[in-house]
């Protein structure tokens, strides 16, 4: 038999995270308007990439009772990128274990199978090989997200934030970088999570802010 958790519970354990949101998972994952002030380094970014997780972020926000947003992240991810002309190759996996909502009991019953089930599902996986541009600095990126055992197409809107080489930085950081924001919004339902319909949003909205590493050209 499945945990139960009383709605009171959710409504409790949902209600800080409003003002988390505001001190610490938002800035990290900047829109899309913010990221296009950035400026782009020199030299030609095309290459392979692999993600440095330690300047990468997975954020999403999901409606908490029709009166708030709650807030969480994923603190786990791994995988590698690359967006050259002709050829699109992006993979990133998150370790379903890792969500973070700064509450450790909703967190616990985010990791059951009340809704994520990380431990039949361990691996959130996106993989993607088709990549649109539609600006100078901006372009769709369409592949397939695996969430919950259930496999969907979902559409990225990318901006590359900039690239360069920043050599100067102490290992294991440093070389030549780049970078990139993303947005999508998913529905929880299309990948069997249906836990709490009236007291938890359909709709989830997804912030990414990639780094990478070059590892080949």
């Amino acid at each position: 038999m499945k945990p139960t958790i009383s709605r009171r519970s959710w409504l409790s354990h949902f209600a800080p995270a409003f003002a988390f949101s505001l001190i610490s998972v938002l800035p990290l994952s900047p829109s899309l308007a913010q990221a296009a002030s950035y400026k782009n380094a020199s030299g030609d970014p095309s290459g392979l990439y692999r993600i440095d997780p330690d300047h990468t972020s997975v954020t999403f926000t999901v409606g908490h009772a029709g009166v708030a947003t709650a807030v969480g992240r994923f603190d786990k991810i791994s995988g590698h990128y690359r967006l050259d002309t002709g050829k699109t190759d992006v993979v990133i996996k998150i370790a379903a274990s890792s969500i973070d909502t700064n509450h450790a009991m909703r967190d616990k019953d985010l990791r059951g199978p009340d809704f994520l089930d990380a431990r039949t599902f361990p691996t959130i996986r996106f993989e993607a090989h088709t990549f649109k541009k539609t600006g100078k600095n901006a372009g769709v990126l369409t592949g397939k997200l695996t969430l919950h055992g259930q496999t969907r197409t979902v559409r990225l809107k990318i901006h590359e934030v900039g690239a360069g080489d920043v050599s100067a930085l102490p290992k294991p950081w440093g070389g030549y970088l780049s970078g990139y924001d993303a947005e999508a919004s998913i529905k929880r339902s299309d990948f069997g999570i249906t836990t709490y319909p009236g007291m938890i949003g359909d709709t989830i909205h997804l912030y990414i802010s990639v780094e990478g590493i070059r590892t080949q050209k």
